[in-house]
């Protein structure tokens, strides 16, 4: 069914078979430079769903920024029905900077639905629920690791959320994480405004990592073919292997201060007593193993070369109800 209705983003019309590419200044720099977050969006001629892809709500997080970026240059942003809407860099303050947070120094992932007279980072927040979360039915949220540490691929959803679950399996990333919205995040408004919301976790801060992108990347595919939005030159790739669910896990901490030394187990399964790592001081007078409590899955490792007492340095999926922080 064709469609003639114009679609309006941040005070900008876009009809159907067009496509756009919205600047969008909340604030400018200290320096008085304007700091432009590109918003790109491109339209069918016939009506379908409404799909946002975002990423850099941590500034830090350039792994979900290159997806977004893949997802614009290999063409995928071209629906065969509906609208795509793509947000490459939410924060664009904290990624010209290279910093999770805003300017103000707060988590914009952590202040929705933000105030229209409030910090820099709920401004933001406040200019997103007013103006891109009511014209959308489905959002993928893409980020990665903080601090060094490292994800796995997975597909976070809450849980007893039937649609959600559908399409967790269809996106099919190597893992899927039931996990609770925090209140204050991007997930959490989205829930609230009847917005079906994935968020991918993959990679680290501050890195590229292009399996995980490529990840994103068909998953991101397998979606919008599930939709019926797809272009039909895009090649879509079937996965035999269904993602694995996770429902309860666990952060192994360091027992001790020193230099990690990561045996590159990520996403791989583990039987109790595996060496995970070692830890050692920088003078050669002790090695301290890290072994897994329990079998399970790699889900999340710490990569920073230096950890202290306490510190997580590995999430580990756990097949018993009983939640706890080991090691």
């Amino acid at each position: 069914m064709k469609n003639s209705k114009p679609l309006v983003i941040f005070g900008e019309s876009i009809l159907p078979g067009e496509h756009k590419t919205i600047n969008v200044e909340i604030a400018r720099l200290h320096t008085t430079t304007k700091l432009n977050i590109p918003v790109i969006v491109r339209r069918s001629k016939i009506e379908g769903p409404v799909v946002l892809f975002s990423a850099g709500i941590h500034g830090d997080e350039i792994n979900g920024v290159e997806i977004v970026r893949q997802i614009i240059s290999k063409k995928i942003n071209r629906p065969l029905t509906g609208t795509i809407i793509c947000i490459p860099i939410i924060n664009m303050y904290g990624f010209v900077n290279k910093s999770r947070e805003f300017p103000d120094g707060r988590d914009l992932n952590r202040v929705f639905p933000g105030s229209r007279k409030g910090s820099l980072a709920s401004r933001f927040a406040y200019n997103i629920v007013e103006y891109i979360l009511p014209i959308i039915d489905y959002a993928v949220d893409f980020h990665a690791g903080g601090a060094s540490r490292f994800n796995a691929p997975q597909i976070r959803i809450t849980e007893n959320n039937p649609e959600l679950k559908v399409l967790a399996d269809v996106f099919n990333a190597p893992f899927t994480l039931y996990s609770k919205n925090i209140t204050g995040s991007f997930r959490n408004i989205s829930e609230k405004a009847n917005v079906k919301m994935l968020l991918f976790e993959g990679g680290k801060s501050l890195d590229i990592n292009n399996e995980i992108a490529n990840i994103g990347v068909k998953g991101v595919k397998r979606l919008l073919h599930y939709l019926n939005m797809l272009d039909p030159k895009q090649i879509v790739e079937l996965d035999d292997n269904p993602s694995i669910y996770i429902k309860n896990s666990v952060w192994l901490r360091a027992k001790c201060s020193g230099l990690l030394h990561d045996f590159n187990l990520i996403g791989k399964f583990v039987t109790k007593g595996t060496i995970l790592a070692i830890i050692t001081d920088p003078f050669g007078k002790f090695e301290q193993k890290v072994k897994a409590p329990h079998d399970g899955f790699i889900i999340n490792a710490n990569h920073s070369p230096i950890v202290y007492e306490g510190d997580a340095i590995y999430h580990m999926s756990k097949t018993s109800t009983e939640i706890e922080d080991v090691y």
